[in-house]
């Protein structure tokens, strides 16, 4: 029996996601820092969102097709790429006054 259930769990895909880099973006008084945040082109990026305000942030980007609350004093990660060269702006959508940023690739 427990030959069987392995051979089955060695049938499931595996979906890791696993990314090429990192890149660090900071949640500090509802804005992002930095506001420009630039990433290699053609690479996984594990972008790792650290919120620092006492309130929950929600990162979006409708040209990246992302959307992830980040509650207060937290961090999360978000998956991106791989990315083409260009502009990609995102938003706080709970302060969107001032959390705006963009990812640039070279």
């Amino acid at each position: 029996m427990v030959r069987w259930m392995l051979a089955v769990v060695m049938l499931i895909p595996s979906f890791t996601l696993a990314a090429d880099s990192e890149a660090l973006l900071v949640i500090r008084e509802h804005r992002f820092e930095p506001p420009e945040l630039h990433v290699p082109a053609g690479k996984r990026i594990r972008l790792l969102i650290d919120n620092r305000d006492s309130t929950a942030e929600e990162f979006e980007s409708y040209v990246l097709n992302r959307e992830k609350v980040v509650p207060a004093h937290s961090r999360v990660p978000i998956f991106l790429g791989p990315l083409a060269p260009g502009r990609y702006p995102f938003f706080g959508e709970f302060h969107q006054q001032t959390a705006q940023g963009v990812i640039l690739v070279p």
